[in-house]
Parts: C-alpha cells; structure tokens; sequence
C-alpha cells in the first residue's frame, strides 16, 4: 500500500523537474535573446562612434555578436566538459539558420542576391564548411582543431575588413547596414548596453544548459540531440527576426549576410571556443548524418544564389523546399531519439 501511495507522489515530482527544466530553457532563451540584441545593439553603436565604417561593422562586429548566444552556450557547455552541446548547438543553428530562417523568410518575401560584396561571402561560407567536416573525420575535435578555427576566424575576420573596404560605394549590402546600425547613440550608453547584454547572455546560457542537459538526461538522449533540436532553434531567433525584418524593409542584402556571417562564426567561432577549451570525441551521429546535412544546406544555398542569367535571388519556392527539407530532417531526428 506504501509503494502505492507513494507512485503519485513520485509522479508529480518527475513532472516538477521536467517543469523546471523546460522553464529554465523558455527563460533562458528569453533572456538570451534579449541580450543579444543589446549586446549588438551597443557593439555596433561603440564600434560607429569610433569611426568605424557600418559595412565594417556588420561584416565583423555585427555578425560576431549575432551568434553570441551561440559562443556563450558553448562556452559554458565546454566549461563543464559537455562538448557535445556545444557542437550540436553550432551544426544545428547554421542548418536552423539555413533551413528554417532562410525558408521562412523567402516564404514571406523572395531575397534577391544584388550585393556583390554577399556573393564573395557565400564561397568562404562553404571553404569553411570543408574545412570543420575535414577536421571531423578523426572523430574527434582537439584542442588542435579549436585552434585551427579560431584561427581560421582571426584569418576570415581580418578579410572580411577587407573586402568591406574596398567594396563599392553604392553596393545594397553597405546602403543596409548604414542604414540599420544606430548612429544617435552615446558612446557610454552604448558600452553600458553592451556590457548589460553580454552578462545577460552570459546568465541565460547558464540556465539554458542547465535545463538542456537534465531534458537530454530524463529523455535519455544524447547532449548533440538536444543542441541540433530545441538549443539550435532557440539561439537562431534573433537571425529569424533580424532576417524577417530585414527582407519585409527591402534590406535584401543585410536578410541573407546576416545568415552567411553567422554561420560562419557559429563554425569558427563557436565550434573553435569548446574545442580548445575541453577537447572532447564527436558523437557518432554528427560524423554519420548532421554535418554532412549542414554541408549540404550550404551547398543548396550556394546553388540557390549563384548568378546563373544575373537574376540571382531566393524565390519563394526555393524557400518553401528549404523549409519543408528542414522539417523532414528536424522530424527525423526526433524520431530516431525519442
């Protein structure tokens, strides 16, 4: 009778747990998205005040601190030697960014590709791709690879300043970001938004993890699962609403660079940070299906936007088969782990 009345009891404190992990992934996520509009909000404002070029700025700055939420996830997650997390989050936003942002946006408002500063983008998008899939083979990401991409994003960076230099005066994607990025900001109030978002990125990623890792431990699934799924969706929300925004105001070019510049410093960048912090061997289903399905949205989009009659554009068809590939592979997953 005991063991009876105690099956309740025990029922319910099961569900208070998985109520409070659910609640600590809708709160964190909240507040990381929060701050990482704050966090962009004050880095581009600090970054104008001091002279520096808005193309510069978005190409660099802007598109760094768009995947902060990423970077800090990963972060902590390396921190506590779940690796995996990290990598799931990363593989799994650039094909969340892909996919399901890209599709929905297209869906919404066809992006036409008339920036040629965008289309020198797209094949360092994929040389970069290659690049984490060749360091993957091995089946493990060492503190070597980490260093090789945060390399390889010091490299890309720098070119990036570059090419944001000597791109034309009338060129779409320069006229966006100068048009977007604040200039009536003071320089204090900038720095103090910027150090607001990023201590509350740094909060929301802490409970964001918390939440994920005991999810994944009661459903019994892998850490890369949850990262690719519920985490990746989460941290992509700011691209969804920048990109959305972005195309509905004509900014086709600041639509489709915020979604290239963040993918890849989600591979550099993020991937780059858990490696070098807590080295750790890829889970065998990154290595047997989801990176070679980020590949494979990259080469899509790639083929989706290349100038084949100077009519480049994602048309809303392309962004319908986007967003339904993406569903077949999300549905796939979580039948194959649940």
């Amino acid at each position: 009778m005991l063991q009876t009345d105690n099956k309740p009891l025990t029922y319910l404190m099961l569900v208070n747990i998985e109520l409070w992990d659910i609640g600590l992934i809708l709160v964190g996520l909240t507040i990381l998205v929060w701050g990482a509009d704050r966090f962009v909000h004050g880095a581009a404002a600090t970054a104008r005040n001091l002279g520096v070029a808005p193309l510069m700025i978005g190409m660099t700055i802007v598109a760094f601190a768009t995947s902060a939420p990423e970077l800090l996830i990963s972060v902590v997650a390396a921190a506590r030697g779940e690796t995996g997390l990290a990598i799931g989050n990363a593989v799994g936003s650039n094909i969340v960014n892909i996919g399901l942002v890209l599709g929905v946006t297209a869906i919404v408002r066809p992006i036409p590709l008339k920036s040629a500063t965008l289309r020198r983008e797209m094949p360092a998008l994929l040389a970069v791709s290659l690049l984490t899939v060749s360091l993957f083979l091995d089946t493990r990401l060492s503190r070597p690879d980490g260093l090789v991409l945060l390399a390889g994003l010091v490299i890309v960076m720098t070119w990036l300043a570059r090419l944001g230099m000597r791109s034309a005066a009338n060129d779409p994607i320069k006229l966006d970001y100068e048009a977007e990025i604040p200039d009536n900001v003071g320089t204090t109030a900038a720095i103090v938004w910027m150090v607001i978002g990023l201590i509350t990125l740094l909060v929301g990623a802490n409970w964001l993890v918390d939440g994920s890792i005991s999810i994944a431990e009661a459903l019994g699934v892998s850490e890369v699962v949850i990262g690719i799924t519920v985490v990746a969706i989460g941290t992509s929300l700011p691209e969804l609403a920048v990109t959305i925004v972005s195309a509905l105001k004509g900014e086709y070019g600041l639509a489709l660079g915020n979604i290239v510049g963040s993918n890849i410093f989600n591979l550099l960048a993020v991937l780059g940070a858990a490696a070098a912090i807590h080295p750790a061997a890829v889970h065998p289903s990154v290595l047997s299906l989801h990176i070679f399905v980020m590949v494979a949205f990259t080469l899509v989009l790639f083929a989706m936007t290349y100038d084949y009659d100077n009519k480049a554009e994602l048309s809303r068809l392309e962004g319908i088969a986007l967003l339904i590939a993406y569903i077949a592979y999300d549905s796939y997953v979580v039948s194959q782990n649940l």
